[in-house]
């Protein structure tokens, strides 16, 4: 049996729900594992994390990778050298300049957490955002999908921190492309429940 654990109000468990939905993968979603079952698990002690059975793996674009191969989706994770590199790349963007980017603002402005205050900081951080999602825009001037013609596992990842940059108030650009874009991700098995969910 396939086990995921973590709250679906997470960015990144909501990247494994929605690879699950697009795989039709019957996945078994633990919302609340304990404290203790998580120091088990990961030894960074955070979610998600997926068990398959002996096996467990952590990181959230890890765990889409891992479950796109196991099940032989190579339209969301091609073999051919290149062209696996073209999502990963995409992929690791995400986890890291986007990430590093929206985390004063959005914990400011959607978490309201003391730490970060809506201030200067904030208004930097959005900034830092903006322009990178104009490179995303730019991107998608080119090609109907993030890494090229066919949806793959860089629009899953980059289609919930989208819904993260619309979701966040404050002051955005007109992105023509990344609204097509988005609507065109709409027709992709479970978006309804696990990106335009409301959830942040």
């Amino acid at each position: 049996m396939l086990t995921l654990y973590g709250k679906a109000t997470s960015i990144n468990v909501r990247k494994a729900l929605w690879l699950g939905a697009v795989l039709d993968l019957p996945l078994h979603h633990e919302p609340a594992p304990s404290s203790a079952l998580l120091a088990t698990l990961n030894p960074n002690r955070q979610v998600p994390v997926l068990r398959d059975g002996d096996f467990v793996l952590w990181e959230s674009n890890s765990i889409c990778r891992y479950l796109a191969t196991r099940a032989g989706r190579e339209d969301l994770l091609p073999a051919a050298a290149q062209a696996r590199a073209r999502v990963e790349q995409w992929m690791d963007w995400q986890a890291s300049d986007l990430n590093s980017a929206w985390r004063h603002v959005f914990m400011a402005r959607v978490r309201q957490h003391p730490d970060y205050p809506d201030d200067a900081r904030a208004e930097a951080s959005l900034a830092q955002w903006n322009r990178l999602m104009a490179m995303l825009d730019a991107q998608l001037a080119r090609h109907a999908y993030v890494a090229g013609a066919d949806f793959t596992l860089a629009d899953i990842v980059l289609g919930l921190s989208t819904q993260r940059w619309r979701s966040t108030p404050g002051g955005k650009p007109v992105l023509a492309n990344v609204d097509a874009w988005f609507e065109r991700l709409r027709r992709q098995p479970g978006f309804a429940a696990h990106v335009d969910n409301g959830v942040a």
